[in-house]
């Protein structure tokens, strides 16, 4: 493989595109990359977020440009990417989630989950991608999430489109080096993130694994991209959650119990289009 060695971005002077980035981390990177220097572009499906978010950044002294998009939406994604320019760094970072039981997932919502979280990875990086092989340099970030590394119950179509967010990254990374692009890549996997919608999670269960503030994933994603980083797991003890699919299944969902990885979707229920 070429261009094994990937290295760090600087955001300083950098055009960073961040979509879903209205809300949640997305608003916090944006804002992070603002007093970076960057120049910063949100894209979000509620264009009035996407403007407050950038009224914020512009108020410090930031550059910044808000964009109406639904990144499900291929055409959209081309026009905002046309409007936007070459990026530097692409952030794919918007998502949505129902929490609904298998039988109870509506086809609408089954199709939003996959559009948003999945598919959308395609439209997006495909607008960018081409311009930073031809200049040799860019960084393509996707945010999936530790539901990708196991899946509890009332999220198959939220964990299927993360499993499949991190296969994205895994080929990606690959196709770039094998390619000798100069292009670099990370996929980041955080577990629960405090966005309002992990109260109950709270009150239930001690904290073997901490839930993680928005501003603390932001700055991570960020210092990632300036030190060349290929993967974020957040807390770390999540790196070894992949390894309950060695144990025997009894054991699995034992130890899935104890971490609350069945019982958080619960306080999704009935919640669609929320984000994580």
């Amino acid at each position: 493989m070429k261009n094994y060695r990937q290295q760090g971005l600087a955001l300083e002077g950098a055009r960073v595109v961040i979509t879903g980035g209205g809300s949640g981390i997305g608003r916090r990177m944006a804002i992070g990359a603002g007093r970076k220097g960057s120049a910063v572009v949100i894209w979000d499906l509620d264009r009035e977020r996407a403007e407050s978010v950038r009224e914020e950044i512009v108020a410090e002294g930031g550059r910044a440009v808000a964009f109406g998009v639904d990144v499900s939406d291929r055409a959209a994604v081309l026009a905002a990417a046309g409007a936007t320019g070459p990026a530097d760094v692409v952030i794919n970072n918007a998502g949505v989630v129902s929490g609904r039981p298998l039988l109870d997932d509506p086809p609408e919502s089954v199709d939003r989950t996959l559009d948003v979280n999945l598919r959308s990875l395609f439209w997006v990086t495909q607008a960018f991608l081409g311009g930073m092989i031809e200049r040799r340099t860019g960084y393509v970030v996707t945010v999936a999430s530790a539901a990708g590394l196991v899946a509890g119950s009332k999220m198959a179509d939220y964990a299927a489109s993360k499993a499949g967010a991190i296969a994205f990254n895994e080929a990606l990374r690959n196709e770039m080096r094998e390619a000798g692009a100069g292009v670099a890549t990370m996929v980041v996997c955080p577990f629960y993130i405090d966005t309002g919608m992990f109260q109950g999670v709270k009150s239930r269960y001690p904290l073997l694994l901490p839930i993680l503030e928005p501003r603390q994933v932001a700055g991570a994603i960020l210092r990632g991209i300036e030190k060349g980083s290929k993967q974020i797991i957040m807390p770390p003890l999540v790196r070894s959650v992949p390894l309950l699919r060695l144990l025997p299944v009894g054991a699995f969902d034992w130890v899935a119990d104890q971490l609350g990885i069945n019982e958080s979707m619960e306080d999704f229920a009935g919640r669609q289009g929320d984000r994580l």
